[in-house]
């Protein structure tokens, strides 16, 4: 029996029974491409197993022997999980699979790696530059999602790593690799090989300018753990963050230092975050930021300074801009110091990314800092600023000033007592009133 051909829209999917020049969902310029008529499937029904009746023992899961790694994914790889990794062209997902396999295979476990981007002797270049000289690690360059599901199935391995998910496809499908269906139908294929073999697999996935994964979305609800690696490329420093975790909690980070050896894990990344922190200087102040279960100490700086332009600039890095741009029209109502006319310059040191709204203390003593040109010295602030202008407490207080004191930092600005303080006596207790 079959199905009639139908026309996809490669950009989001939509399918027709007729062919058009446009999409009608997405608006896209792009003509619908022709689908061949598919065979429907026969197969046994399938096995319904009580709850009462499943196993529940757990899968033991693999130690990957990074420590870093193994605290983002849970406690390690699950057999049988599909992970998707993303991030920026450059960033070192590559570099940080390669090395994840070179543990593994020292600790005797098996795996292969699926290239469609590289060729096997460009590989193995990189993995000698990085000193990954394990036996137990096996490379297929190859753009066909079945001949990699073959080549998995006899070698069984630990870990099964494809890079990338959108340069390789299925041959029934007329597209080229990185379409909506392919993508859709090479990862369903893989995950299924996952699910039935127990091998732990990772796709590696492309990122759109905008910072999400490239592909249909249908994608991240398919896999069982999606995780980001981010960072600063002009200080290495590296983030790996886990958006989705079905074995584990998620937004959880680890942190790695990219050097020319290859990615290194960083245990106290408070320390590397603060080296070189000069709190004699105007506009910079220690955030207590909190990622998953940890505290990470992190250096905030602003520069005000004057312009003649009609419209002033404003350069964002690390936090919402919007937020960012609210906390200036508090400082300007509520505390009497006008920055609409001055160009504004706000980033977070080392490349991390703030998206909790208690660093808006920190963000309004910098700008104010750097407008009066006086210096806070060794200070550490955190509170979320309203638009009336008062200032209110944020959750795990307990947790930064426990990260306070190992760091030797005992001058702070914070809401207590769970009651609000005004923006106005907070200036005042920083020296800037």
């Amino acid at each position: 029996m079959t199905t009639n051909a139908s026309f996809l829209c490669e950009s989001c999917g939509y399918r027709s029974p007729k062919w058009m020049g446009f999409c009608p969902q997405c608006g896209s310029s792009t003509p619908l491409t022709e689908t061949a008529p598919t065979r429907a499937r026969v197969s046994s029904p399938p096995l319904v197993v009580g709850i009462d009746t499943a196993a529940t023992t757990t899968s033991q899961r693999v130690v990957t022997g990074w420590g870093e790694v193994d605290r983002v994914l849970g406690g390690g790889l699950v057999p049988g999980s599909a992970i998707l990794l993303g991030g920026e062209p450059g960033v070192g997902k590559s570099t940080l699979l390669l090395q994840l396999a070179g543990g593994l295979a020292a600790r005797g476990e098996r795996v292969l790696m699926a290239t469609a981007e590289e060729s096997v002797d460009q590989v193995a270049l990189r993995a000698t530059r990085l000193g990954v000289t394990a036996p137990g690690i096996d490379l297929i360059a190859v753009d066909d999602v079945d001949v990699v599901v073959e080549a998995a199935e006899r070698s069984r391995p630990t870990l099964l790593v494809v890079d990338s998910i959108q340069a390789v496809g299925v041959g029934e499908i007329p597209s080229a690799p990185g379409g909506v269906s392919q993508v859709r139908e090479s990862a369903a294929r893989l995950i299924r090989l996952a699910k039935t073999t127990g091998v732990s697999l990772v796709l590696v996935g492309h990122v759109t300018k905008e910072g999400g994964l490239a592909g249909p979305k249908v994608l991240e609800h398919m896999v069982d753990v999606v995780l980001y690696l981010e960072g600063d490329p002009d200080r290495g420093f590296r983030v790996l963050r886990s958006n989705k975790n079905r074995f584990g909690a998620t937004h959880v980070s680890g942190m790695f230092d990219m050097g020319s050896a290859g990615l290194s894990e960083v245990e106290d990344p408070s320390k590397l975050f603060l080296e070189g922190w000069e709190s004699e200087v105007a506009g910079t102040v220690v955030y207590p930021a909190i990622e998953g279960r940890r505290c990470v100490l992190v250096e905030i700086q602003a520069l005000v300074a004057p312009t003649t332009q009609t419209q002033p600039r404003r350069s964002i890095r690390g936090l919402d801009p919007a937020r960012v741009n609210q906390v200036v029209a508090v400082l300007h109502r509520h505390a009497g110091l006008p920055l609409h006319d001055a160009e504004i310059y706000v980033n977070v040191v080392g490349g991390w990314r703030l998206d909790e709204p208690g660093c808006d203390l920190a963000v309004a003593l910098t700008l104010a800092s750097s407008a009066l040109n006086l210096p806070m010295g060794r200070l550490a602030v955190w509170g979320e600023v309203g638009l009336a202008g008062e200032v209110r407490s944020i959750p795990m207080e307990a947790r930064r000033v426990e990260e306070l004191d190992r760091m030797g930092l005992q001058r702070r600005i914070a809401p207590g007592g769970g009651e609000p303080m005004r923006l106005a006596e907070a200036l005042i207790r920083a020296g800037l009133g």
